[in-house]
């Protein structure tokens, strides 16, 4: 008999505990940018907002604002990800989620990543209308 299993919120075919719940643990564990790329969409949906924290690169982690991140994540309703190109640091997404009147959205990004002594973190990323 088959077990059943959920995909992963990102939209991998692996259930999340061993999809982005890895990731979640262990940043490390993201092998490439899109892995960390879709860790983070994962850590909004499950509003993992110490990972989103952390996960910014050191750089420009400091000009993030945790309680917005927690407010965004909390108040949105993540629907699904779209990776549409990736390369070995920029991944372009679309993120789609119902804001707090429940019309949907889809945020746009070309997000760039950089590595540090083997670990992926986000940069900064610009919207695309």
């Amino acid at each position: 008999m088959t077990k059943y299993t959920n995909k992963c919120y990102c939209g991998n075919s692996l259930p999340y505990e061993e999809c982005c719940q890895r990731i979640h643990l262990n940043q490390q564990k993201a092998l490439s940018s899109e892995q960390l790329m879709r860790a983070r969409y994962s850590a909004f949906v499950v509003q993992n907002i110490d990972f989103l924290y952390n996960s910014f690169h050191p750089t420009t982690r400091n000009f993030q604002d945790k309680k917005e991140i927690e407010m965004w994540a909390k108040e949105s309703k993540w629907m699904q990800l779209h990776i549409l190109t990736s390369t070995t640091s920029v991944v372009e997404f679309e993120a789609h989620y119902l804001d707090t009147q429940l019309n949907l959205q889809i945020h746009h990004e070309r997000s760039n990543f950089k590595q540090i002594k083997g670990v992926w973190y986000y940069v900064d990323g610009e919207l695309i209308a």
